[in-house]
């Protein structure tokens, strides 16, 4: 067999290159912590890609055949060049099904940088908790006026057609399913501030530079009734795809808890949204 320079060169390079998807996830990170997880990903592909350049300066110097470049770098590029334009995410909760179940594996557009209109599903930072990260449906953009009058959505007035809405309980709430309303739970300090200023003849017209957005699960969302709109700025991007989905808790989900195969949702794979 052989014993090529690149062979040994270029398999550090492919490992080396898997530093980049680390390097803009601990970006990404609000808080800038990573997963325990993927700091030991990166540590040993830093490990294993330095003692695979080694080899191959070992073997240049005692004048073995160099081999091809090119394939090694195209490999490289071609897993690490897409993590700049999307980012993966898994759902940990129920708010958006149907459309998105607990345990789905999505890839999100994040370059270019999304301009979402009424109906489109984003994903954007917990105006509450910046460190996490929700998926919702726009319902409302600068200038709409929004209220729910009996868990129907009406927006300029007219009620909306939402095939993606399921409701899964009977008991109509008079804050939740008729809103804007008294408010009959602890709501957070931006969600009085809109009730208080944003409310027009009973509906919530929505400021320049933000967005109204409810969770396809009506019932159990915690969205822009409890904590108020999510400024433009704070849209991270849109789901493209479910890449992979399991059957399995949101506290595993959480935990980064791996599941058997036969836990796979196999009909949900590649789904678009």
């Amino acid at each position: 067999m052989r014993r090529r320079v690149w062979s040994a060169y270029g398999f550090g390079l492919y490992l080396l290159a898997q530093l980049l998807p680390f390097l803009l996830t601990l970006f990404r990170t609000s808080n800038g912590a990573a997963p325990q997880g993927l700091i030991a990903s990166a540590v040993r592909a830093v490990l294993l890609g330095s003692l695979f350049l080694l080899a191959g300066r070992s073997l240049a110097a005692a004048g073995a055949e160099r081999g091809r470049a090119f394939p090694w770098i195209a490999v490289s590029a071609l897993v690490t060049v897409p993590s700049f334009f999307v980012q993966a995410f898994v759902i940990p909760t129920g708010a958006m099904e149907d459309t998105i179940l607990i345990g789905d594996r999505i890839l999100v557009q994040r370059f270019p940088r999304p301009s979402p209109s009424r109906g489109a599903l984003i994903v954007h930072l917990y105006p509450v908790d910046r460190r996490q990260i929700f998926v919702k449906r726009v319902i409302g953009v600068p200038g709409d006026h929004i209220r729910i009058s009996k868990k129907i959505v009406y927006r300029n007035g007219a009620p909306l057609k939402e095939p993606y809405a399921v409701h899964k309980t009977d008991y109509e709430d008079s804050y939740r399913d008729n809103f804007p309303s008294g408010p009959n739970v602890q709501l957070a300090a931006p969600t009085l501030e809109m009730l208080h200023t944003n409310v027009v003849n009973g509906e919530v017209v929505v400021p320049d530079g933000s967005y109204f957005v409810l969770g396809d699960n009506r019932d159990q969302s915690l969205d822009s009734r409890y904590w108020a709109f999510v400024p433009a700025a704070d849209v991270i991007g849109k789901p493209l795809l479910i890449y992979d989905s399991a059957d399995q808790p949101g506290e595993d989900v959480l935990s980064g808890k791996l599941f058997a195969p036969h836990r796979t949702r196999w009909r949900r794979l590649f789904k678009l949204l």
